[in-house]
């Protein structure tokens, strides 16, 4: 098992980059990944190695980030859902990324977190597999059809 150090280094970012997704937020994305760390070290003795170090702080980091966001609600200081802006060019017109925004809060789990993992936490669909503990054709699957509900809510962006 490497030491602690190494595992802060070498998956530091791939964690970030995760919760980033999940959140569309920096300052909580740095706040869960710290907190990913601190428990995954401090109980890093119990990982038996059924998944790759990776998959296992990034479950952890989805655990965190969850609690946060009841903890948030509870408090009133959460106003929307994790997910994601969703199709690719809808972000240069302000309405058209609110529209976006809407239609991927509207969408169901697991497509909702799906979309958000491959799209901004730009996870290989291997990876986005082995979190929810299905096959990368699921994980394949699972993204196109998340694209092809917001494609078809779409209006796209304004015209001149």
């Amino acid at each position: 098992m490497p030491d602690i150090e190494e595992i802060y280094r070498t998956y530091f970012a791939d964690v970030y980059r995760y919760v980033l997704a999940l959140s569309r937020d920096a300052h909580t994305a740095e706040e869960v990944t710290q907190e990913t760390f601190f428990r995954a070290l401090s109980s890093i003795g119990r990982f038996r190695g059924g998944c790759q170090l990776r998959v296992w702080l990034c479950q952890i980091a989805r655990n965190q980030y969850l609690s946060l966001c009841r903890e948030r609600r509870h408090c009133g200081e959460l106003e929307q859902e994790p997910g994601d802006d969703g199709i690719e060019r809808g972000f240069a017109d302000r309405d058209a990324a609110r529209q976006l925004h809407q239609l991927l809060h509207a969408l169901p789990e697991p497509y909702k977190e799906v979309f958000s993992l491959r799209t901004f936490g730009e996870l290989p669909f291997a990876q986005i597999a082995e979190l929810f503990g299905k096959t990368e054709s699921w994980a394949r699957v699972t993204y196109f059809r998340a694209r092809q509900k917001l494609k078809e809510g779409f209006d796209g962006p304004s015209g001149p």
